[in-house]
């Protein structure tokens, strides 16, 4: 069991950079691979990235070579570092979690966070 606390969302102009955080608790945090997906209104929730417990990381094609996806098993932390939004990135973030790689690029992982809003204005 992990509870996930994301933050940093607001509110940014295209072309701009923002740094979402998202902290876990728990002693064995480093098991899980964390993930980062997103739901703008009206839309399907989306995966956009995620991050095993070796370091390994995977992002969707709509945001490869923009986002990076980082954690650091210290701090019980995982990140999501947003560069070059575009309005299309507009969403609610949302943090998850698993023991199942496979269960976070699906979108069903087990734990998920409360969500953090990301706006990109034209």
């Amino acid at each position: 069991q992990v509870q996930l606390v994301e933050s940093g969302g607001g509110l940014v102009e295209a072309g701009g950079s923002l740094r979402l955080s998202c902290a876990a608790s728990g002693s064995i945090f480093s098991i899980y691979t964390m993930g980062w997906s997103r739901q703008a209104p009206g839309k399907q929730r989306e995966w956009v990235a995620s991050i095993t417990g070796a370091g390994s990381t995977n992002y969707a094609d709509s945001v490869k070579g923009r986002f990076t996806i980082s954690r650091d098993d210290a701090k019980n932390t995982v990140y999501l570092q947003m560069n070059t939004l575009k309005p299309e990135d507009t969403a609610v973030y949302y943090c998850n979690a698993d023991t199942s790689r496979l269960a976070v690029v699906r979108g069903i992982a087990r734990h998920w966070g409360q969500g953090t809003q990301v706006t990109v204005s034209s």
